[in-house]
């Protein structure tokens, strides 16, 4: 699995703009997944371009939640790629232009190798994608605790990794058997995560690319 930060408050690249929002870019397996589309469909289409990610070859849209910092560029993005599964919370209506718009409310498989938590306090889902090396835990900005977050992902397999958004999240322990932890977007203690876990710590912003 790869995934490529294309929106985020920070920039690890100076030729990419970093805005308040997140989206990621995934390659798994024959996916081609966007999680959520940051807050500004013409960053989010220019960063995208300088990447070198054309938005005709992804097959699925992941939206965490109904923020719009997480919703912002999807418009933009249908606009020039319609042809694509777009799951959803629940509690979001209204969307049109995708090919296939599916709403979740309960955790459950997608499709091969990939998992929704379910709109966990009627706020926010997480996607959840098994590897080789176990669950990669997707994450928007960790609205719903964290210890529901991971237990509701557990259900599917050992959690191998996390990347995404964590709020004012500061139960550290809960991280202590994951093997990488990549806080972005609206983190608000990630000197604290990175001094607890520097081994397991990894930098965001846009730009970053991380395999596992």
């Amino acid at each position: 699995m790869k995934a490529t930060i294309v929106y985020d408050n920070t920039t690890a690249r100076s030729d990419l703009i970093a805005d308040w929002g997140f989206a990621c870019y995934i390659e798994a397996g024959n996916k081609k997944i966007l999680f959520d589309t940051g807050g500004n469909g013409t960053i989010l289409l220019q960063n995208m371009k300088t990447l070198g990610i054309d938005p005709s070859v992804i097959t699925e849209v992941f939206i965490s939640h109904n923020h719009f910092d997480h919703i912002g560029g999807l418009s933009a993005f249908l606009d020039e790629n319609s042809d694509v599964v777009l799951y959803v919370p629940h509690s979001l209506r209204g969307v049109r232009h995708a090919r296939n718009v599916v709403h979740t409310d309960k955790a459950k498989k997608l499709d091969e190798n990939l998992y929704t938590t379910g709109e966990l306090e009627n706020i926010e889902q997480s996607l959840v994608i098994q590897t080789e090396k176990g669950l990669v835990l997707l994450v928007g900005c960790s609205h719903p605790h964290m210890a529901g977050i991971i237990s509701t992902a557990q259900q599917f397999g050992t959690v191998y990794a996390i990347i995404g958004g964590l709020h004012g999240f500061n139960h550290y322990d809960l991280f202590k058997d994951l093997t990488l932890v990549c806080p972005t977007h609206c983190t608000q203690h990630k000197q604290e995560i990175k001094l607890r876990y520097p081994e397991k710590y990894e930098e965001g912003g846009v730009g970053k690319v991380i395999e596992i």
